[in-house]
């Protein structure tokens, strides 16, 4: 585990389930990065919970998280941050960006959008130069980004279902070359383009976990983010979105993921085993932590 110094870390999961071994591993992390600089009281190790999507987070897996990191020793420090309670935070960012033009609304459906997006890839004019597939797929081609303003505005005044939509174009015009700093990289030049225009709000959940996690961090004082591989690609559009709004830029650390027999990484979906299952059937929480960071020292 390298020194950090004493930075500000957190731990931010979505309760829509109960924690696994992956959890561990990415909890462990950053509380070991907080702690690690000057015994149990070097840096801040906060708790995020990010549960802006009401069908399926709960209540209970929520608590469940509380009480598996405490069985676990993995303290946090101050109030748990719970993003459903700030709603109003996040919906005043939107407006904020859609005062200045950079976001539009989208009238597209899911399936909308994948025909649009197949369309624009076999179209002879397409950018060939861009990357072909973004961290989701291919980008979202802008098509209610060229709807006229009186239009969009008469739509949205109908009530007809819509999400807002980052101008990503506009929000790099004019902007310096991007960079953040990577854990053991060193300064990493910022391309957000594999995202295009991606969704910053919708009606049933008020913000997209892009501007809810770059929000909050600014609003935590997070200086360094640890965070798995698999979000490595979205610090790009992260940053995009932290220049945008003037907020600070941390440190990011991307660590492994956990996989399982089939070299799979370990998801509540596919069934990964839990921490209150180990616990019940007789393991202790250091047996649990050292399985999760096997390994590490």
């Amino acid at each position: 585990m390298p020194e950090y110094g004493n930075p500000v870390t957190r731990f931010a999961p979505s309760p829509t389930g109960y924690l696994h071994l992956g959890h561990v591993y990415a909890a462990w992390t950053a509380w070991r990065a907080a702690r690690r600089s000057t015994g149990d009281t070097g840096g801040t190790f906060l708790l995020r919970l990010e549960d802006i999507d009401p069908q399926r987070c709960t209540p209970a897996f929520a608590a469940a998280v509380l009480e598996d990191l405490g069985w676990l020793g993995l303290r946090w420090d101050g109030e748990v941050r719970v993003q459903s309670a700030h709603l109003d935070d996040y919906r005043a960012v939107l407006e904020a960006l859609r005062a200045r033009g950079l976001v539009y609304p989208c009238f597209c459906s899911r399936a909308d959008v994948a025909r649009e997006i197949a369309a624009a890839a076999a179209a002879p004019q397409a950018d060939r130069t861009r990357p072909p597939h973004g961290p989701q797929g291919e980008a979202y081609p802008g098509t209610c980004r060229g709807l006229p303003v009186a239009e969009a505005v008469a739509r949205v005044a109908a009530g007809m279902p819509h999400a807002w939509r980052l101008n990503l174009a506009a929000a790099l015009r004019g902007a310096p070359p991007l960079r953040f700093e990577e854990h053991g990289v060193g300064a990493v030049a910022v391309d957000a383009r594999p995202f295009g225009d991606v969704v910053l709000g919708r009606r049933d959940v008020p913000a997209s976990y892009h501007l809810c996690v770059t929000h909050d961090d600014a609003a935590q004082g997070v200086t360094l983010v640890t965070r798995g591989e698999d979000l490595r690609a979205a610090t790009h559009l992260h940053v995009v979105l932290q220049h945008v709004m003037g907020w600070p830029t941390p440190t990011y650390a991307h660590h492994r993921l956990l996989t399982g027999p089939d070299g799979q990484r370990l998801a509540k979906r596919d069934g990964a085993a839990s921490v209150r299952s180990l616990r019940a059937a007789g393991l202790a929480a250091n047996d649990v932590l050292r399985m999760a960071c096997v390994g590490e020292h």
